[in-house]
């Protein structure tokens, strides 16, 4: 199949990883294959079709190249310390593709491991197919993601609140190193016992318990990172402030183009943050129709900390315990790595506000600045939430030029007299712009989408796949979601938001 595996992360110590093998299933049969991403992979989408794929996607046949593991890791869930590691998932390696470049190739719900915690290592299909459609739909918006090579039925079934079927997901990253990854090495260089409890038949992995030399892990992991994903710094003064700045700088952009298509990740732990900057993780995930900022999804999110407007102000907490883990490398004075540590975390909700405003300028056309283009993006943000707008349909309605010469054009909904005021400061701000409408109409058209993943369209897809075997709207949904900003679909029955009956008001983590 023309698979190329190295084994970079299985070469770190020991206390990162444990060999392990993933579990065979009953009758691994392959769902959904991605060919365009087997083609970008320098893989053979034919032979990727046959038999013999579905068995090695699903963990019953080993890739000769191959040598499975299980990383370790920990994090604050909810804001909560603890060790977690991969309960379900099993990395294959590292594929380098034809240009060089290498993604982590990892299995989910591919049995236990010693970091299952007591749990069965396996996955239901709903989820593992919520994940494809969501991150091919995040690719196709141009955002930083995982990306779904496969989807494996196993024959099997898995008990949580009720039977599923039971399904393994081929998923493709940069990397799969997290500010959890971190928080580990951090930890057991500290002298920290991460007690790890294996499944019944699985050995512990070996777990460092004695407190080492200055950060040793912590650097190993970092040198390793660098090299990784920002080789550009491996020589730079100061290195290790030098990439934290770096992996802020891409966390800020990710979570600002999130907010720029209404996406709510829904469970941010910093287990879920990749130092790659790619959005990783799609359980809980949806995105919003009417505009609200303190829109939940999650039903384990309770208080609302995983809100679509505490997105920016999760990731600077997040971040504030990657600069913590990394502490020991930024200077041998504790108190001096406390002041470097401070003076680069601050920067995070001036860099986060740039982005945002970068980003919702393109939404409305702006292809310069003005001081007042805050106050403009805000006052129509606050029409939307009073009205109970919808956020996508509300932009790309207004990404034409009809709609920016006669707002009228825009229907009902628009017309009111705050709407209207608005609209004159808008035009005036465009007609002042270098290029004025003509070069604002392609600027919002590439950066409003008319169709994103809407939460009762990905829920009937998953019914009809899992209930009935029908995998037609979901194809139908991949098929839009390959091009959302295409003129074509500004009137399709994809762009619709919900009826009231439609509805879906929470989404669940599927493990």
């Amino acid at each position: 199949m023309h698979w190329n595996f190295e084994h970079s992360y299985a070469r770190l110590p020991g206390q990162f990883f444990a060999r392990v093998d993933p579990v065979p299933v009953a009758a691994p049969q392959m769902v959904l294959l991605n060919r365009a991403l087997a083609d970008e992979l320098g893989l053979d989408p034919d032979r990727l079709r046959e038999p013999e794929a579905a068995w090695m996607l699903s963990g019953n046949q080993r890739e000769p190249a191959s040598q499975p593991i299980a990383q370790a890791y920990a994090g604050h869930q909810f804001g909560h310390f603890a060790m977690l590691g991969d309960g379900r998932a099993h990395l294959l390696g590292e594929h380098r593709l034809p240009e060089g470049r290498h993604v982590d190739v990892q299995l989910k719900g591919s049995g236990p491991t010693p970091f299952s915690r007591r749990g069965d290592g396996r996955a239901a299909l709903g989820p593992m197919l919520r994940e494809y459609l969501i991150s091919e739909a995040m690719h196709g918006l141009g955002i930083p993601t995982t990306r779904s090579l496969a989807v494996v039925a196993t024959g099997e079934r898995v008990f949580r609140e009720q039977a599923l079927p039971g399904a393994v997901l081929s998923r493709i990253a940069a990397s799969h190193i997290r500010v959890g990854t971190f928080e580990y090495a951090a930890a057991l260089d500290a002298g920290l016992d991460l007690v790890v409890h294996a499944p019944e038949g699985v050995d512990d992995p070996l777990v460092d318990t004695e407190a080492q030399d200055a950060g040793r892990l912590t650097r190993t992991l970092a040198d390793y990172t660098l090299r990784r994903h920002y080789p550009e710094l491996a020589a730079a003064p100061d290195r290790y402030l030098a990439f934290f700045h770096a992996v802020m700088e891409r966390q800020a952009a990710l979570v600002a183009q999130w907010m720029r298509v209404g996406f709510v990740h829904g469970v941010m732990n910093t287990d879920n943050m990749t130092l790659s900057g790619e959005t990783i993780d799609y359980g809980p995930c949806a995105f919003m129709d009417q505009y609200d900022p303190a829109t939940v999804f999650s039903s384990i999110d309770r208080q609302g900390r995983y809100a679509f407007a505490n997105q920016a102000r999760i990731a600077h907490w997040n971040l504030a315990r990657l600069v913590e883990a990394l502490l020991p490398l930024l200077d041998p004075d504790r108190e001096a790595a406390l002041a470097k540590a401070q003076e680069a975390i601050q920067r995070f909700p001036t860099l986060f506000t740039a982005r945002w405003q970068a980003a919702m300028r393109a939404k409305l056309g702006l292809g310069n600045e003005e001081p007042d283009d805050a106050a403009l993006i805000n006052d129509l943000l606050q029409w939307m939430h009073r009205r109970g707008a919808d956020y996508t349909n509300t932009f790309r309605e207004l990404s034409s030029r009809h709609a920016m010469d006669n707002p009228a054009a825009l229907g009902a909904p628009f017309q009111d007299a705050e709407f209207s005021a608005w609209h004159r400061r808008w035009r005036e701000r465009l007609d002042r712009q270098p290029g004025g409408l003509d070069a604002a109409v392609p600027r919002m058209r590439a950066a409003n989408p008319a169709v994103i993943p809407r939460n009762h369209r990905v829920e009937e897809a998953l019914d009809a796949a899992v209930q009935h075997g029908d995998l037609d709207p979901a194809m139908r949904l991949l098929e839009v979601f390959g091009n959302p900003y295409d003129t074509g679909l500004d009137a399709s029955e994809y762009r619709q938001p919900p009826a009231p009956e439609q509805r879906v008001y929470q989404t669940f983590c599927g493990t």
